[in-house]
Order: C-alpha cells, then sequence, then structure tokens
C-alpha cells in the first residue's frame, strides 16, 4: 500500500471506504471471494465413489478377463460402474440441492463504506473494508480493530483459546472468529485465500466431521477384507493352477487363464462394492429430502448422527418460544429521573438485541441521550451499562436481575425478590433497570463493573410466544427415550414455567449459579434436573461436555451466539435459521423456516438409515463372509472353485445389490441402539459360515458322483441363488407388500435365467441331472434350515444385548 493510500485510510476510518476506492479493489481481485464448497465438494464426491482401493481392484480384474477374451465373465465391472454412477449422482442431486439452499441462506456481513452502514455477502468484502462488528457477527476477513466498545471476540474455534478476548484498537480480529459481546469496527486486511480461517479450511473441515458409527463400522470391515484379499487370492490362485495340472503344465496346456478366471471370481466376491454405495446413497438421498422440509444439512452423517442422539439440550428463546418477544410492563420500584429516556436509549441503541429492540415503542425518544461511556451487554454477565454524557447523575445498569443483585433478586422478603419471583413464576422474562449514583470511568469500562450500591428503578418484564409445535416434539422425544434438558440464561422460574407449558413436569428450574465446579458432580446434577437457567456460554458448554462424559449422544439446539461453543461442542449442533451467523456456522443441521416440529422428521430419518443400513448390511457382509470362507477353504483342500465370475454375478445382482437399493430406502421407525457392526456380524459371520461349508461339501460330493464340471457349476449356482434369497427373506421380516415385490420380483428373474435357453447358454448353465437335482435340494434343505436356526440364534443374541445395554444407557427423562 502506498503512503497516499494509507493517509486517505487514516484519514477516513469512520466513512470507511468510497464507491470508487471499492471498484479499485474489485478490479485488482482485493475481494474476500474464496471458492469453499457448502457441502461435499464435487471431487469428494467422485473420489469417494470411484477412486477407492476396491473399485482398483475390480478394474484390474475387468482388465485382465477383456484381455483373456472372457468378456462374459467380466458383468460384475459393468455392475461396480453403475454402482459408482449412481452413488455420483445421488450424492451430486443432495449436493445441489443442499447448495441451494445453503446460498439462499448464506451469512451476511456488516460493512461501512461512503459513511454508511450496508449488509453485503461475506465474498463481496474487499480489502481495507471498514467492518463494523457487533455480537452475534462472525468475522468474515482478517482486520484491525480500528474501534472497540467492550468488543469482545471469541476465537475459540480458531485458535483453540477458550475464554472470549477483548480486543482493542490495533489488535488483530481473525476472520470466523465470533463477537460475543460489544462492538466495534475493524479494517480488513487480509481476504480471499490469503485470511486465516480459509488457510486453516482443510483442517476445520477435519474437526468438523460427524462422528458416524455407520461410516466408522464399514471402514473398519473394508480394511480388514483390504489386509485379506492378497493372501487369499495367492491361496486361491495356488490352488487353481494345481488343479490345473501344475503352474508348469498349467502353462503348458493353456490351462492357466481357467485358473486366472476361478481367481478372480472368488476375489470380486470377497468386496461388498455394494455396501459402500448404500451407505451413501441412504445419507443423500436422507439429506435430499430433509432438504425439502427446509432443513440443511451441513454434513451428510449428520442425518445419522441425530438418530443416535439420547440425550437433547434446547435453548429456550428462539427454541421452545418463537424467538420473537415483546415488552410487557414496567413495575416501577423506585423513582429516579430519566428512566424512562434511558430505557428509550436502550431500544435505540445500534447493538440493541432482540429485547432491547422492544423498548422503542413502548419509551419513544424525543431527544437522543449520549453516552459518555458504556460497557455493552455481554451473554456472559447478562447486563450492560450507561453513563450520559449531560447527566452527571451516576450510572444505569440493565440486565438479569440475579446477576445486578445477586442473591437479593430472589429473595421473596425483598421488594425486588418478591416482584421477580411473582413475574418469573408467570413464565415472563424479565429485566431490572438499576441506578447507580457513581458515574462510570475509563477502569469501570476497561475491567466491566460498576461502582456503587445499585438501586432497583424498575422491573421490566417481556412476553416470549411459545412454538405451538414444541408440545408435540418434545413428546415425540419423550415417547422415543430421549432425555431433554432445557438450559437458558433466563430466570430459572421463568424458564421452569415455559417447560411446563410445552409438556415438561418440571416443579421448578435449577439455578446454573450453583452448578459445581466439579466435572463428575455436574453430570450427576444434570442426571437429576431437567431445566437450568441462568446458565453462561461457557456453563452451557460444560454441560454438553458433562453429559458426552457420561456416555451420552448430545444435540444442542439454538440461535444466540451464546449457544455457538455449546452447538460446536455438541454430537449433533443444530440452529435456528433466525439465529446469529456464528451459531449457523458451527452446526450440522439448520432450520431454515425455524420449526422445531422438524426435528423428529430428521430422527426419523436418520433411524431410517441406520435400520435400513444395519439390514443391508448384514447381506453384504454375509456374502463377503461366504465368499471369503469358499476361498480359503477351496483353496486349503485344492479344488476347482465352482462358479464362473458371470454365474456370481446373477446372485450378487439379484440376491443382494438390487433388493438392497429397496430395502435402504424403505420406511423404518426402528430406534437406534449402539453396536451396529457386532449386530451385523453376529449374523453375517455364522450365515455366511454355513453358505461356504454347504457349497463346499456339495462341491466335493458332486465330483464323486462324476457330475460335469458345467453341471457341478449350475448346481452350486442354484443352491447360493436359493439360500441367498432365502437369507434376503429372513433380513426383510417382518415382511410387507412391498418387501414381497421386491423378493418376489428377484425369484422370478432368477427363474427366467435358469429358464430361459439363451440365458442359461450365456451364463453356462447346464442341468445337473436326477443325481445332482437331489444332491442339491438336499443341500439346500439342510442349508435353509441351518440358516433359520443361525437367524433365530441371532435375535435370542441381539435380544440379550439390548438387556443389558437399556439399564446402562438409560438417562432420566
Amino acid at each position: 500500500m502506498d503512503q497516499a493510500t494509507a493517509e486517505s485510510i487514516d484519514a477516513d476510518d469512520v466513512r470507511g471506504l468510497t464507491a470508487a476506492a471499492v471498484a479499485e479493489r474489485v478490479a485488482a481481485g482485493q475481494t474476500n471471494a474464496y471458492a469453499a464448497d457448502t457441502s461435499r465438494s464435487a471431487w469428494n464426491i467422485v473420489r469417494a465413489n470411484v477412486f477407492t482401493l476396491f473399485n482398483g481392484i475390480v478394474a484390474a480384474c475387468f482388465l485382465v478377463l477383456l484381455l483373456l477374451g472372457r468378456w462374459q465373465d467380466a458383468l460384475f465391472g459393468i455392475a461396480a460402474l453403475s454402482n459408482a454412477v449412481i452413488g455420483c449422482v445421488q450424492e451430486f442431486r443432495a449436493k445441489a440441492a443442499l447448495d441451494r439452499l445453503a446460498l439462499l441462506n448464506a451469512p451476511r456481513a456488516r460493512v461501512r463504506r461512503d459513511g454508511a452502514d450496508a449488509e453485503i455477502a461475506p465474498g463481496d468484502v474487499v480489502r481495507d473494508d471498514l467492518l463494523v462488528l457487533r455480537a452475534g457477527d462472525q468475522v468474515p476477513a482478517d482486520a484491525s480493530v480500528v474501534a472497540s466498545q467492550g468488543l469482545q471476540i471469541d476465537e475459540s474455534m480458531l485458535t483453540g483459546e477458550s475464554d472470549a478476548v477483548d480486543k482493542r484498537p490495533g489488535d488483530e480480529a481473525l476472520s470466523g472468529s465470533i463477537v460475543v459481546g460489544g462492538e466495534g469496527t475493524a479494517r480488513a486486511t487480509r481476504v480471499g485465500a490469503a485470511s486465516y480461517a480459509n488457510t486453516f479450511a482443510s483442517e476445520a473441515k477435519k474437526f468438523q466431521l460427524v462422528s458416524s458409527e455407520l461410516r466408522t463400522s464399514i471402514d473398519r470391515v473394508l480394511k480388514w477384507v483390504g489386509w485379506g484379499i492378497g493372501p487369499v487370492g495367492l491361496l486361491v490362485l495356488n490352488a487353481q493352477m494345481m488343479v490345473a495340472g501344475g503352474w508348469a503344465e498349467a502353462f503348458r496346456q493353456g490351462t492357466w487363464s481357467q485358473a486366472v478366471v476361478n481367481t478372480i471370481a472368488s476375489l470380486t466376491a470377497m468386496i461388498p462394492l455394494g455396501l459402500v454405495l448404500m451407505t451413501s446413497i441412504a445419507f443423500a438421498v436422507g439429506a435430499a429430502r430433509l432438504a425439502g422440509k427446509k432443513v440443511l444439512v451441513n454434513e451428510l452423517p449428520a442425518v445419522e448422527g441425530l438418530a443416535r442422539v439420547d440425550v437433547i439440550c434446547l435453548d429456550k428463546t428462539g427454541t421452545l418460544t418463537a424467538g420473537e418477544i415483546r415488552f410487557d410492563d414496567a413495575l416501577t420500584l423506585a423513582e429516579r429521573d430519566g428512566w424512562r429516556e434511558t430505557l428509550g436509549w436502550y431500544g435505540e441503541a445500534d447493538d440493541a438485541n432482540a429485547t432491547a429492540r422492544c423498548l422503542r415503542d413502548p419509551f419513544p425518544v424525543d431527544s437522543p441521550l449520549k453516552p459518555a461511556r458504556r460497557i455493552p451487554f455481554s451473554s456472559a454477565r447478562k447486563w450492560s451499562a450507561v453513563s450520559f454524557a449531560e447527566r452527571a447523575a451516576g450510572t444505569w445498569v440493565l440486565g438479569a436481575p440475579e446477576m445486578v443483585f445477586g442473591d437479593r433478586a430472589a429473595d421473596a422478603d425483598s421488594e425486588l425478590g418478591a416482584a421477580v419471583t411473582r413475574l418469573a413464576s408467570s413464565g415472563r422474562r424479565t429485566l431490572v433497570l438499576a441506578h447507580t449514583p457513581s458515574p462510570l470511568d475509563d477502569d469501570d469500562v476497561s475491567m466491566e463493573r460498576f461502582r456503587g450500591e445499585p438501586v432497583p428503578v424498575a422491573v421490566l418484564t417481556f412476553i416470549e410466544a411459545v412454538r405451538p409445535d414444541a408440545a408435540g416434539a418434545l413428546a415425540f422425544f419423550r415417547e422415543q427415550g430421549v432425555a431433554v434438558r432445557v438450559i437458558s440464561g433466563d430466570n430459572p422460574r421463568t424458564v421452569a414455567a415455559i417447560a411446563r407449558e410445552v409438556g415438561l413436569d418440571v416443579a421448578e428450574g435449577y439455578d446454573a449459579r450453583r452448578l459445581p465446579e466439579d466435572d463428575d458432580e455436574l453430570g450427576r446434577v444434570l442426571e437429576e434436573h431437567t431445566v437450568f437457567g441462568r446458565v453462561t456460554p461457557d456453563q452451557k458448554k460444560r454441560i454438553v461436555t458433562a453429559l458426552q462424559a457420561r456416555g451420552h449422544v448430545v444435540a444442542m439446539t439454538g440461535d444466540g451466539v451464546n449457544d455457538a461453543l455449546a452447538i460446536k461442542t455438541a454430537d449433533i449442533g443444530i440452529a435456528m435459521n433466525s439465529g446469529a451467523a456464528a451459531t449457523k456456522a458451527v452446526a450440522r443441521l439448520v432450520l431454515l423456516d425455524g420449526r422445531f416440529s422438524h426435528l423428529p422428521s430428521v430422527v426419523a430419518e436418520g433411524r431410517q438409515v441406520i435400520a435400513n443400513i444395519e439390514r443391508v448390511s448384514m447381506l453384504f457382509l454375509t456374502k463377503t463372509v461366504y465368499a471369503t470362507g469358499l476361498a480359503v477353504l477351496f483353496g486349503v483342500l485344492v479344488m476347482e472353485f465352482p462358479f464362473l465370475p458371470r454365474q456370481l454375478s446373477i446372485t450378487d445382482g439379484l440376491t443382494i445389490g438390487i433388493p438392497a437399493f429397496f430395502l435402504a430406502l424403505l420406511p423404518n421407525a426402528q430406534r437406534y441402539v449402539p453396536g451396529f457392526l457386532k449386530r451385523s456380524l453376529s449374523f453375517a459371520i455364522p450365515a455366511g459360515i454355513v453358505i461356504a461349508v454347504s457349497l463346499t461339501v456339495y462341491t466335493r460330493l458332486a465330483m464323486d458322483l462324476g457330475l460335469s464340471v458345467a453341471q457341478l457349476r449350475t448346481g452350486a449356482t442354484i443352491i447360493l441363488a436359493i439360500v441367498a434369497i432365502w437369507v434376503l427373506t429372513v433380513l426383510s421380516r417382518p415382511i410387507t407388500r412391498v418387501k414381497v415385490l421386491v423378493v418376489g420380483a428377484m425369484f422370478i428373474a432368477l427363474t427366467a435365467i435358469f429358464t430361459i435357453p439363451a440365458l442359461g447358454e450365456f451364463f453356462q448353465l447346464q442341468d445337473p441331472g436326477e443325481d445332482g437335482a437331489w444332491l442339491i435340494t438336499a443341500v439346500v434343505v439342510t442349508a435353509l434350515a441351518a440358516i433359520e436356526a443361525v437367524r433365530f440364534a441371532h435375535r435370542r443374541f441381539v435380544r440379550r444385548l439390548l438387556a443389558r445395554r437399556v439399564p446402562a444407557d438409560a438417562v432420566a427423562a
């Protein structure tokens, strides 16, 4: 920056940049524009669905078969490609819906240009812009503070520093940080990709990944298969070469190609490709459905996350209540000149919050007062103070009665305590206007204090409209075993009255000023009480952390900047769209129309995803287990693998792939219980072993009967198809009309493949003969009986698991 420009900026700190200066910087590319995806990026979607280890293995096997001229056996490659395409399309559709919503609800930045304040898109901020910062704002670009009136900024999301930092002229304000108190102006110094937040954008995204049991469990299975596929592949290849006459003989006679084809058949069967696809589709479709209900999902696995929640913490204002507050009355306790004018000034102040703005109509301002010194409102201390230049008559303090007067405000024997107790118990929100004889000085402002004994002048009451949908939503959570904790900065009696109005059975609220400092003791208090009042932002975060430490999965809803830390800390943070930009920025879910009644829909969507993926995973994991078992058994016993790749494509597509697509999207209200992978494997492993052993025994007996290779393979395909259809039927119970249609259609398709000559010829299916038919029947009946026994034992095992887990996970509702 040249000297002339610097002098111009210094001389014009109050008015901000001119339109010409803004245009000059835009032309120079000095804007805050930054290409950050509002949801999962296009490249991440393609990479997750296409460029994977197992897709690489499938592609290599596909290429080998094409080079061998066995294109008929390469059908699995087309299926894998279809999986990738379908997964990408579904996620792109979900991304488009989410991006449209995010664009419509993007945060705004406040700047001063040509002496006037304006709200613009954060990307339109230019270098040297004068940012106007107020409580609840998120700093859009790195800036140097120009002026400060009690300006406090929370930088914990960037620096890890938990306490809000006082900012004075010359201090740096980092992009992405949150203004939690006071107001001020700051000059933008680094914009766009050069800003602090964008420099560490990738780290921030990693930090914000939602905990997903589905994703973690599936990744674990894929890792196991990835480690095992190499050694198992070598074992199978060696066995197939031995069957072909030995390595030397196989290469001399040219029979090595069939050995390679058999090995490829065993390896591709081991890979649960569709499991990742089904999970991605279920998440994407769930997010798209919620987008249609005006719920913005900032990360797809958050759909699953809320289904796992067993405690939901609610802020009163903006969540249980509509967030629209109106002035009710002023109860005068002491006469002091100018108290009405003071309330009028509070209502007209530039940084007036929603509560203060309610004072504009009942206390109109004829001649504006000029403050000499002031301490802006802070959600941590819950009061603000001002001394006026034309009045040397002390200091006016407006805030929560308990925070200004301490225990005196709750003492029913005092005039103030009696009034506050009575009014708060009726559900009204109360503030007190107090006066002290000592005016504020610079030290008072710096230390955020007022001197002298405050005198209560008036108790102000405000009325908040309870959301009409709140009672129904809370009833849903109660029925589903999700405990509710109401935590608010308001008077505990006020919060308890509102809680009773929406159906919670509470006698009184717990005053958060009495919360223990010990985390274990805090957790005990949280189990015993439902409603908490006078909660500070740091306490909200501690409450969430204490519940998590006791093993709970916690959701936190809110709309104010004082909720941002707790929302960020919670397993699932939910923000109202009417809330502060900073709060929405850290939330996993944003209720765009502010309707609390959407939360049951989100829970239901998440439960559908988890329950259906659990069912589908049993199909895919059973296949992985029996494919691995077959590979190992046939490798150790040195037997020819009983399938061609094209024959396995029949069973993969019609007994797992296609029906799994429908099953993953069916309605399912089953309540979530942790332990997804353990329950899935407890069925898949024994069922897979039954199938693998059955096919191994069949193959050995078929060889003893003298069946040809084609007949043997046909019999193995029939056995696998029937048993796999039965597994599908068993896992689909209880059977509904839709499930009958899905399973029935797959059975008809299988019958057609085995009876239509052209298809039989393509898949190399041959009549196994009378002896083969009897053998197939015996093996099928035995296998089906064993599968039923496995399912019976599995259900008993799961019931025992749930019986042990329920009391351990119980929480006072």
